[in-house]
């Protein structure tokens, strides 16, 4: 999977893609590990065009945290829609994940 990624104040910022679902989560989870090991360990993941997310793609996304932590890191995510935070939220883990309206706030929380 080729996810959109770039390097800004110390932290990686990774565009999601508008699925994220079980057929793209081996793809998403090795490239989200890498950018991880290469990088701060400080992650944000831009949800704004996500609009659908299976239990695969919350396994990818908790997989990002539990490496980033490993590196003293954090993930945080930010521009969820309403039916991605619903997701969250059912699952209760927005009470694990900071989650941030934008990027800007995020990458301002990292600082």
């Amino acid at each position: 999977m080729n996810l959109e990624h770039r390097t800004q104040e110390g932290a990686d910022i990774v565009k999601l893609p508008e699925r994220l679902m079980m057929a793209d989560a081996a793809g998403a989870r090795a490239t989200l590990k890498e950018i991880i090991d290469q990088g701060s360990g400080k992650l944000i993941l831009d949800l704004k065009a996500t609009s659908f997310m299976d239990s695969s793609g919350l396994a990818v996304i908790v997989s990002a945290l539990q490496a980033a932590r490993k590196r003293e890191g954090d993930v945080y995510l930010c521009g969820m829609s309403n039916t991605v935070r619903a997701v969250f939220e059912l699952t209760r883990l927005q009470t694990v994940f900071q989650i941030f309206d934008d990027e800007t706030v995020a990458l301002r929380a990292f600082t």
